[in-house]
């Protein structure tokens, strides 16, 4: 399953929150959705989920006008919509049968994923009784438990401790496995790196960077390299720093969290710094190439 969004551009008023924005989304593949606050992650969303309609542009699933009403789709959104003086249970019965599922199905399926939360015991409280990590989990099974087509997670983690932040990537990461075509919002990079192999990042309403997150950081130059002595960092780079060999391709050397940071003229004299590593007497556990985070990467895109 393909989904395609093509030059999309909504207005609120004089206001353009997007313009003409464009990507794409494949199934058992998580596309990691980006952008500072305010940039139209949420309303480029809500156009998808149907929520309110774009004022052109078009929305493709496997090449053909989505029709939603052949298509199951599960949604978290940043801001929580569950009822709070409701019992867990009630609630995720009935929103399973609003989107279609038989009662006995639907109780079927919420109390497999409580089980898989380890939230069993929360099915006959109600939702304003738990803590914030434990709704967050309710919310995110609801998103999923009528076994949608394409899943759509805004903002997942937002205050998670560890434990349950590890529960929930499990259940995402499922998702992926089974075939899903999952789009991730989020301002924690690292998760978006744990199950995204696809970004696009949009600033100001316009899609600023989109690809794969290997190819991009690899569009980087090459010549930043990180070297893990067996003897010490200081040191090594104390016995190299007079080098003529050394100085003729290092523009830079320094020390950060036990590594040599090296910056090359050229990112091909990878191969001579190699044969200088090779000549050191006390040895290299290590040398490669310093690519930027995906955090790094939105700063630089989306900081402006």
């Amino acid at each position: 399953m393909e989904l395609q969004v093509i030059n999309m551009s909504k207005s609120f008023g004089t206001k353009q929150v997007l313009k003409e924005i464009s990507f794409t989304a494949t199934s058992g593949e998580a596309l990691g959705y980006l952008g500072r606050n305010g940039a139209g992650k949420t309303t480029s969303i809500r156009i998808l989920t149907d929520i309110f309609r774009a004022d052109s542009g078009e929305i493709l699933l496997d090449g053909k006008p989505i029709d939603r009403s052949k298509v199951r789709m599960g949604y978290l959104p940043e801001e929580r919509g569950l009822y709070p003086k409701n019992k867990v249970g009630e609630q995720m019965i009935y929103i399973a049968e609003l989107r279609g599922m038989k009662r006995a199905a639907a109780k079927k399926s919420a109390q497999n994923l409580l089980e898989k939360l380890e939230a069993t015991e929360y099915w006959d409280k109600k939702l304003e009784t738990l803590s914030k990590g434990n709704q967050q989990k309710i919310q995110l099974a609801i998103a999923v438990l009528h076994n949608p087509d394409i899943v759509i997670l805004d903002e997942p983690f937002s205050g998670l401790d560890p434990v349950n932040a590890a529960m929930l990537r499990d259940l995402v990461g499922e998702q992926v496995k089974m075939g899903k075509l999952v789009m991730f919002s989020s301002h924690e990079m690292s998760y978006v790196e744990q199950f995204c192999e696809h970004i696009c990042i949009i600033n100001q309403g316009s899609v600023v960077l989109n690809g794969r997150i290997k190819e991009i950081k690899r569009s980087y130059p090459r010549n930043n390299i990180g070297i893990l002595p067996e003897g010490g960092a200081a040191p090594f780079l104390n016995s190299v720093a007079g080098l003529p060999a050394w100085n003729a391709i290092v523009t830079d050397a320094q020390v950060a969290d036990d590594e040599v940071k090296v910056a090359l003229r050229d990112a091909k004299d990878k191969c001579k710094l190699l044969e200088i590593l090779a000549q050191h007497p006390t040895g290299i556990d290590s040398m490669r190439v310093l690519e930027p985070s995906l955090e790094q990467i939105f700063v630089e895109k989306a900081g402006a």
